[in-house]
């Protein structure tokens, strides 16, 4: 099983070398072809980690266990169902003058972006971790500003100053750490996790909770934690609405899961309490400011923006709980909330591609101008707000039910009062969108049914994880857990 992250690892950076074609079908079929496979070898590999086993290389370069798994999975979903939305998403825009270059260099950026995100969760150590972070930054920020107009250069420039400056403190957190391990692993030795894992209990206590926290601070950057989240909501705004998605479900859990590969060092050195209470302090924060500036959007593809930092918040709050329930619920989350918001943002770019805006006031009656994308946008904005039978309810419960058995009543408390806020602003402004009258001049019909395929494809899994849990998804989520929750010392 291990080739198989070698393929893993190559398959998508192939597609994006073929997808320079110069026929806009050919990249279409080979990014398609390319992104469902990877999902499929994706899947492979997690059912064969399930059960808390790992799989490495043979150069030990590429690694994978069942946390890793967990995010792998959350992006090879995002790439797949990405690609489908792409399609129909980049048909409409058959008329520019430049539509054949410009599909080329989409496609070969979205199979890079999804190259960069799936490396990843394979990195074995912290500094070709931090390395593939700072791809994935780059390969962004070009689709960031792909559309060239000057609002999407100006929110590509602002994340690329912001993120930069972020996992420059990222970088400092893992010399503090290396340094920390010369002390008992002598002064030639590479970072990895397994390494300093084992290497932990004699690690110095506070040069291990500085990288933690800087590491918090730099990649949370990244992550779209508060205060560090500026460049998020301009970034998620402007990108191409699939890119959005990617943006959301995956870039920003991929930076959640270098902070989590930290804590498991600073957890097995110092206790957990440190770590757990930092976690917790951000996603309090994060979970207000998102709450409250959810109400008072005009953007709906801003409105989606904020909903991410409100679920980072979440996830933050699920791990600093650090009970199995609530661990294993944020670790659901993640992968409830890469296809509810990969819904939500393809529903937004089918919206805008029949609106022409993104101003929620301009958009009414999407729900009978866009009969199948209109309502599946509505059940994605129900979804993010923890509506029963959806996946988020499930998750979300196990972290409130972690949380009280803790207990943490404090942030129990906010994490459900700050929750209903954004959930009434969220259905508010998306109620408005869809189930108010059409104007008699607005056109009806769906711009593409690939971009209602690529959203079926998300609810069916929406749905189904809060309908029904699989044994084997569930097997994964509790040995990812199980790695997250040390005795310490």
């Amino acid at each position: 099983m291990s080739s198989l992250l070698v393929v893993l690892f190559v398959l998508p950076l192939a597609a994006s070398a073929a997808s320079f074609t110069r026929r806009a079908p050919l990249s279409e079929a080979v990014t398609l072809a390319a992104a469902v496979a990877s999902l499929g070898v994706t899947v492979a590999l997690a059912a064969s980690v399930r059960h808390g086993s790992t799989l490495t290389t043979a150069d030990a370069w590429l690694h994978l266990d069942a946390l890793g798994a967990v995010f792998l999975l959350a992006t090879a979903f995002l790439y797949g169902v990405a690609a489908v939305f792409s399609i129909g998403y980049l048909r409409a825009d058959e008329r520019r003058r430049d539509y054949p270059a410009f599909a080329r260099r989409y496609f070969a950026l979205l199979n890079l972006f999804g190259w960069t995100m799936l490396a990843v969760p394979l990195m074995n150590d912290f500094a070709t971790l931090w390395i593939a972070i700072e791809l994935t930054t780059i390969v962004s920020v070009l689709l960031v500003a792909l559309d060239r107009t000057e609002a999407a250069l100006e929110a590509a420039w602002k994340y690329i100053v912001v993120a930069s400056v972020g996992l420059g403190l990222a970088l400092l957190a893992i010399v503090f750490l290396y340094a920390a391990g010369t002390s008992t692993l002598g002064d030639s030795y590479l970072p990895r996790f397994a390494t300093l894992l084992v290497a932990a209990h004699a690690l110095p206590v506070v040069p291990v909770k500085l990288a933690f926290l800087l590491a918090t601070i730099g990649f949370g950057t990244k992550m779209g934690l508060a205060p560090m989240h500026t460049w998020l909501p301009d970034a998620h705004s402007e990108a191409p609405s699939s890119i959005s998605a990617m943006l959301s479900g995956a870039l920003l859990v991929n930076a959640f899961y270098a902070i989590l590969r930290f804590f498991q060092v600073a957890a097995a050195s110092s206790g957990p309490l440190f770590p757990r209470h930092v976690l917790l302090v951000f996603g309090v924060v994060s979970l207000a400011l998102a709450a409250l500036y959810v109400l008072r959007q005009e953007s709906y593809k801003r409105l989606l923006a904020y909903s991410s930092i409100e679920h980072m918040g979440v996830i933050a709050l699920g791990i600093g709980f650090g009970v199995p329930i609530a661990v294993a619920g944020a670790l659901l989350h993640v992968l409830n909330h890469a296809a509810t918001k990969s819904l939500a943002f393809f529903g937004a770019g089918s919206i805008l591609r029949r609106y022409d805006t993104k101003q929620i006031e301009r958009v009414r009656g999407a729900g009978s101008v866009l009969p199948a994308s209109g309502p599946m946008f509505l059940a994605a904005a129900l979804a993010l707000s923890g509506l029963p039978l959806s996946g988020i309810f499930r998750s979300e419960f196990q972290i409130v039910s972690g949380g009280f058995s803790r207990p943490s009543y404090v942030c129990v408390a906010l994490l459900v009062v700050l929750v209903n806020v954004a959930f009434f602003g969220i259905v508010w402004h998306a109620g408005r969108m869809v189930l108010t009258p059409a104007p008699d001049t607005a056109p009806r019909g769906e711009t593409s049914w690939w971009i209602v395929a690529a959203m079926a494809c998300c609810l069916v899994v929406v749905v189904g994880l809060g309908l029904h849990l699989p044994s084997g998804l569930n097997a994964l989520l509790q040995s990812a857990s199980a790695l997250l929750i040390p005795t310490g010392r």
